[in-house]
């Protein structure tokens, strides 16, 4: 681990982010043009104190989940985000290993896309970034780990991730998560890591395996979708999915349907974050 040489790199990209390509208001009481170490912990969900420990060269070696995470904060690049794995002591994740870190570039997206809730997820519904919209509407999904990390999972395992939509959506989101979790298995064919979440399921699940026995197959691009939200109520959502060119992952982004449900987002963002169930939004 190289500590010096991690400490200036950190410290260097910090200072050359702009709080708004980040999302965070340049108030005018900012004394430099980049980011602060307390929003750099925010943004990458670690302590300050890490923040300043790294920075100053005494911290003890970051975990591989730790150094996503900076990446993602500090928006590097994908040369960006392996350089810093390297001054840490890692080895840069593989190809399959990279596909667990948000692209660069949709990160980018997700700071551009302000007046929407969009999120990186993976092929398997892996939440791997979130801008400030998506954390307002669904909280921070980004830390979950186990099975747990995907969306698919806990939506057939854990009751509390079915409020997140009307009683009377919930079958066409279940046969719509299975659907797309076929197409991957098919695209996929003997991945571990897709055969293994498959066998979890139908363990846990008896839902899961009546669906998944029906043998439908539909990748998710585009749909509408209505979310219930504790403190606003129901929020008609028209959803898009982009994806990149190996289908690794997906661009989900969730947009107003209708005038009421615009005027109910706003008032979403002057309430902030509120705690709600971790349940699939693509």
């Amino acid at each position: 681990m190289q500590r010096d040489e991690l400490a200036d790199f950190l410290r260097r990209r910090r200072e050359a982010i702009r709080p708004g390509e980040v999302g965070i208001a340049d108030g005018p009481r900012r004394r430099t043009a980049g980011l602060r170490r307390e929003e750099v912990a925010m943004l990458a969900g670690m302590s300050v104190d890490y923040v300043v420990r790294l920075e100053q060269g005494r911290s003890s070696q970051p975990s591989i989940q730790l150094l996503g995470a900076l990446a993602r904060a500090l928006r590097l690049t994908d040369d960006e985000r392996d350089y810093l794995f390297h001054l840490a002591g890692h080895q840069p994740p593989t190809s399959e290993g990279a596909s667990q870190l948000a692209r660069a570039g949709l990160v980018r997206m997700l700071d551009l896309l302000e007046g929407a809730s969009a999120m990186v997820i993976s092929d398997l519904g892996q939440v791997l970034a979130q801008n400030r919209m998506s954390m307002l509407l669904a909280g921070n999904l980004m830390n979950e780990t186990g099975d747990h990390r995907y969306l698919i999972y806990r939506w057939f395992t854990d009751p509390l991730a079915w409020g997140v939509q009307p009683p009377e959506d919930r079958e066409h989101q279940a046969r719509q998560l299975v659907a797309d979790l076929r197409a991957v298995f098919g695209r996929r064919a003997g991945d571990p890591e897709v055969v293994r979440l498959v066998e979890r399921l139908q363990a846990s699940s008896k839902e899961f395996g009546r669906y998944w026995a029906e043998h439908e197959v539909k990748v998710r691009r585009a749909d509408r979708k209505t979310l219930m939200h504790p403190q606003v109520g129901p929020l008609l959502m028209d959803c898009e999915t982009l994806m990149t060119p190996d289908l690794r992952q997906h661009l989900v982004v969730l947009t107003a349907a209708d005038a009421e449900t615009r005027e109910r987002l706003d008032l979403v963002r002057v309430l902030g974050l509120q705690e709600f169930p971790a349940a699939p939004l693509g």
